[in-house]
């Protein structure tokens, strides 16, 4: 059916496109799920996604750390996917790569 609509040589690419929306709704919610704070001594606020180990940002105003949270979550996306390691689901997003037949 997909074949049909996009030509025999277009599935690759119609993948490869359909992996780029499910990662990026990923982020959308995991960034949804962030929690921010205001450091003391004006340090600037702190960020962080609970539910992902080690994904946290520091900067100097609210907008330029959350800018840093979503690099260094799609940083850890990346590394994590690369390596095969476990994601966790968030939002019903499931990133769990899987062997098809």
């Amino acid at each position: 059916m997909l074949e049909e609509r996009c030509g025999s040589g277009h599935l690759p690419v119609v993948s490869a496109y359909i992996s780029i929306v499910v990662i990026n709704q990923y982020i959308s919610v995991a960034l949804r799920q962030a929690h921010y704070e205001l450091l003391e001594y004006g340090e600037g606020f702190y960020g962080s996604i609970p539910e992902l180990t080690g994904v946290w940002a520091q900067a100097a105003t609210l907008e330029e750390c959350r800018d840093e949270l979503k690099a260094a979550l799609e940083d850890w996306l990346l590394f994590s996917l690369s390596r095969q390691q476990p994601i966790p689901v968030m939002g019903g997003v499931d990133l769990t790569i899987r062997e098809v037949a």
